[in-house]
């Protein structure tokens, strides 16, 4: 089981076999646990541990929420009187969805997670750990995944860990890296972890107003994933800046440094893919494995999407890091063909530089056709949803693919949020996608992303512009009666009912079956059949029901 020298291997076998002549078992043992631990330092992980891990630990379901109305990019343009193309060929954007004051980030977290838990047959005793993720913040005490619980009491569960985790755009995908650390440590339980990443993105008015949108994405964490986590294959990098942070509490709208904000996205871009690279070829090392990992090695990139031209512009970015750190890339043929005038450039000194950037995009461009452009279709016909907006794009891909292309491929993944904090990380596709298969479920799950996208209201700039104007001026207001169209929200859609003079937020959600009826927190009214997807562990401790009283038509946010 264990790694020793020669010398200690002796000992043991010569001990071993001088026991087994005794038939003293309990003292082999007792020999062998002293042995052990005399092998290995304090706190160190045995040799034979990572075989006690539960086995593909990562994403089994995904669901995706956005608002049901959106402005379109070209007519923003011709709104704001900024040359045409701005929006559209210059950031790559088409479509921006957006909240009326009807929604906030609580019921936008409400709205992903019980639509997640309906789709796929769940109950919310299955669920162990909670985890969100957002810098929508409308409390600064109190936690969005608080206000989720109310989706829990109908089942009696209170039995679930996890909190909010903020920090930019980052916040998502440090609550999935908590919520999988949970799975794979001694205090899983043997039921799901639940992820939520949800934001409202919206800017004052200039040139950083059309880089919004919306929206939420819930995960399902647990073992036996379709989609499982590349173990010790994270490369991240932290480090200070103001590039873009949000120091009035009494506002929905940021600081940006723009210029700043790309350099330490690109930056971050550079290092978290220097660590990465490290890792795997020293995993590659240990294995056997003697050469180089690069772009290539990836089935599909995404990346977090501020603005479609900047993910074109990042996978460039790390064929460039590809080319400076291959020692003798060939310039004659491939993707480095005709690039030996840049053999000799500084990274650092390349994240404005025109010629750099543009011999690369081209360089690259059907490396993107193939692992990049599909991812996307989200952020382009809906804009920067924030936290999950690199799941978005997970999203894109695996509702754009089959299984079958899909299956044993390698994901990267690369998540950034401002201040800064970035990791880059990838998931394997599981080999099996048969039908009935999990990763045949969760690309089925997603099948109609482009026709839900597509059935969404296009309203006019002047109705986007007066919507948060009005969001601007209510901004914390209490009391209030939210004015927003409750008739134009998707069904199943949670929403905003009023706020108390006490800031105290009351919800309730549009029926599945269009009409205005609200419906309480829990209750499973999904109009399609879902098959139930079991519990890790097939023997779970089932919560007892609560013995509450009569069923509430709306849910608020509680008392402190």
């Amino acid at each position: 089981i264990f790694s020793f020298t020669k010398s200690v291997s002796e000992v043991l076998c010569n001990q071993y076999f001088g026991l087994r002549l005794q038939k003293d078992t309990s003292l082999l043992k007792l020999f062998l646990s002293i042995l052990c631990h005399s092998c290995r330092m304090p706190g160190s992980v045995p040799a034979n541990g990572e075989a006690t891990w539960p086995k593909d630990v990562g994403v089994i379901a995904l669901e995706i929420y956005f608002p049901s109305q959106y402005v379109d990019q070209a007519e923003l343009e011709q709104f704001d009187g900024v040359s045409a193309g701005k929006y559209t060929a210059g950031l790559g954007q088409a479509r921006m969805g957006f909240c009326s004051d009807r929604e906030d980030i609580n019921s936008l977290c409400l709205t992903v997670v019980q639509r997640l838990m309906e789709q796929n047959g769940l109950s919310y005793d299955q669920v162990g750990r909670l985890e969100v993720g957002t810098e929508t913040i409308i409390d600064k005490s109190k936690s969005v995944k608080t206000v989720v619980m109310q989706l829990f009491e109908e089942s009696g569960n209170t039995d679930v860990e996890g909190i909010d985790t903020t920090n930019a755009c980052y916040g998502g995908t440090a609550a999935l890296f908590n919520a999988v650390n949970w799975v794979e440590s001694s205090s899983w339980d043997g039921r799901y972890a639940l992820v939520v990443a949800g934001d409202i993105a919206v800017y004052a008015t200039g040139s950083a107003r059309p880089t919004g949108g919306a929206g939420a994405i819930a995960m399902l964490i647990g073992p036996n994933a379709p989609l499982a986590f590349d173990r010790g294959l994270r490369g991240t990098h932290m480090q200070h800046a103001y590039d873009f942070y949000k120091p009035d509490m009494g506002s929905e709208y940021p600081v940006v440094d723009g210029k700043l904000s790309i350099k330490c996205y690109l930056s971050a871009l550079d290092r978290c893919y220097a660590v990465y690279r490290n890792k795997i070829h020293a995993q590659w090392q240990r294995e056997g494995v003697d050469r180089r990992f690069s772009l290539e090695d990836f089935g599909y990139m995404v990346f977090h999407s501020p603005y479609c031209k900047l993910v074109q512009k990042s996978l460039a970015r790390l064929l460039l890091n590809d080319f400076l750190s291959h020692t003798s890339p060939d310039t004659e043929t491939g993707p480095f063909s005709g690039l030996e005038a840049f053999r000799d450039v500084k990274l650092e000194d390349t994240y404005f530089d025109r010629d750099v950037e543009k011999a690369f995009m081209k360089a690259s461009t059907e490396m993107f056709e193939q692992k990049t452009k599909a991812s996307l279709l989200v952020s382009s016909q809906n804009g920067n949803m924030y936290t999950p907006s690199v799941y978005g794009c997970l999203a894109s891909v695996l509702a754009q693919h089959a299984p079958q292309d899909l299956a044993g491929q390698r994901i990267g993944l690369f998540s950034y949020g401002s201040g800064f904090a970035a990791t880059l990380y990838s998931l394997r596709v599981s080999q099996d996608a048969t039908p009935g298969s999990g990763l045949d479920k969760l690309c089925a799950s997603l099948f109609d992303l482009k026709a839900r996208l597509d059935s969404r209201r296009k309203v006019s700039p002047a109705v986007f512009a007066d919507n948060l104007q009005l969001r601007e001026k209510t901004h914390h207001l209490a009391p209030y009666v939210p004015q927003g169209s409750v008739e134009d929200l998707f069904p199943g859609t949670w929403y905003l009912t009023r706020v108390d003079e006490k800031h105290r937020r009351e919800y309730a959600r549009r029926s599945l079956n269009d009409s205005d009826r609200p419906l309480e927190a829990g209750m499973v009214n999904s109009t399609t059949a879902s098959e139930h997807i079991p519990s890790p562990v097939k023997k779970m401790p089932r919560i007892p029901a609560s013995t509450a009283g009569p069923e509430a038509v709306t849910i608020s946010n509680g008392d402190h």
